[in-house]
């Protein structure tokens, strides 16, 4: 099971170490391999976040997920998001921006840090959305109940989440933009305007995914009475469904996955260039860590993980949560990547041993599937 899944990443990372040091020496492998634990560390609580979505979808959306979403992960956000960035903020082309990343990587890595505050806006307010549509969603298990029980009563009202998005990303802009750290001077304009595109960038791909998720279960239902069955038939366990979202459904909801991934590899590309400014490096050590927050996504599906350790999902929408803060903070502060990466670690951590009380209280460690009673950890 476990080299099944992980085989994958297993051998690109032997092979991307390869490369690595016969490409820039022992220098060169050090500081891949640096990188390829800061993008694990950084992007634990993605791989419990993916894993929840992930699970309702059939198996060949999750073999999608690992082969041509692995790809848009690796050379799209970690080589080409990068190049992107560079070539819109300083008007370049495609390939005057390859060449400057080449050539001049001092100016490179300046412009792509002067592009910061509108990458945290975007991210930062993708994720806030996340965190508060799940926050404030009445859900049957509670970990920190004393928070969730009174979020879920006030989450009843209509766009509340859309509303504190906006009083978030309005404070930034009036504070932390007004002299970044990164590029310098006023960008309230760019911050405002980057946060309102993540913003409609959510309520899209997330609305649409809905929408699509809402009608095939509509449909299964109808299916299931037309024949005689119950309509609330048991899940499979790891898998959200029997069968699992397929077509246009399953297709938004990789969009959504994309997304979510690219919100959580922005705060990991600009940690990078506290390490190295060459950006094949940079990809190459990132998209190994990358390979293995997809494979420990699948892992956690086929095990039934978050079946089995209810709070997990907590832990990581409140590391999210987190993440969404400190994003914006970091349009004027600089935050160390190790606090980022220890926030999200301590709270699924924190999260996963919640479970495992609750498990043991009830008698049934390691297995969620029983009653599903509402649960407080006591953390």
């Amino acid at each position: 099971m476990l080299l099944k899944t992980f085989g994958w990443s297993f051998a690109v990372t032997v092979l991307g170490l390869a490369l690595a040091g016969v490409l820039w020496g022992w220098q060169g492998l050090a500081i891949v391999g640096i990188l390829s634990i800061l993008e694990i560390s950084l992007s634990f609580d993605n791989a419990v976040i993916n894993a929840g979505i992930l699970r309702k979808m059939n198996a060949f959306w999750q073999k999608i997920f690992l082969t041509l979403g692995i790809l848009i992960a690796v050379f799209g956000m970690r080589l080409v998001f990068p190049v992107v960035i560079v070539a819109v903020t300083a008007k370049l082309g495609p390939i005057e921006a390859v060449n400057l990343a080449i050539s001049d990587k001092e100016q490179y890595q300046e412009l792509v840090t002067s592009a910061h505050p509108a990458i945290a806006a975007f991210g930062g307010i993708f994720l806030l959305m996340i965190f508060l549509d799940f926050i404030f969603e009445d859900r049957d298990y509670k970990w920190l109940s004393w928070i969730e029980k009174p979020m879920a009563k006030i989450g009843k009202l209509d766009t509340l989440s859309i509303i504190i998005a906006l009083v978030a990303l309005l404070v930034s802009a009036m504070t932390v933009a007004t002299s970044v750290a990164h590029g310098g001077g006023d960008k309230s304009a760019t911050v405002l305007l980057s946060g309102v595109a993540g913003l409609i960038t959510y309520l899209v791909v997330s609305g649409i995914s809905g929408f699509f998720e809402a009608k095939l279960e509509d449909a299964e239902e109808d299916a299931d009475e037309a024949a005689g069955e119950a309509t609330t038939a048991p899940a499979t366990k790891g898998n959200g469904s029997a069968v699992g979202l397929a077509g246009k459904a399953a297709f938004f909801m990789f969009l959504y996955l994309e997304v979510i991934d690219a919100s959580f590899s922005f705060d990991g590309v600009i940690s990078a260039f506290a390490i190295t400014n060459d950006i094949f490096m940079m990809a190459l050590g990132l998209g190994i860590g990358a390979m293995y927050i997809r494979s420990l996504t699948v892992f956690l599906v086929r095990k039934g993980t978050l079946d089995d350790y209810v709070y997990l999902e907590h832990g990581a929408h409140y590391a999210i949560g987190a993440l969404a803060v400190i994003l914006l903070v970091t349009i004027k502060y600089e935050v160390d990547e190790n606090i980022t990466g220890l926030i999200g670690v301590v709270l699924i951590a924190l999260s996963f041993a919640s479970s495992v009380i609750r498990n043991r209280r009830e008698g049934k460690p390691g297995d969620a599937s029983g009653a599903k009673s509402e649960v407080g950890s006591g953390v």
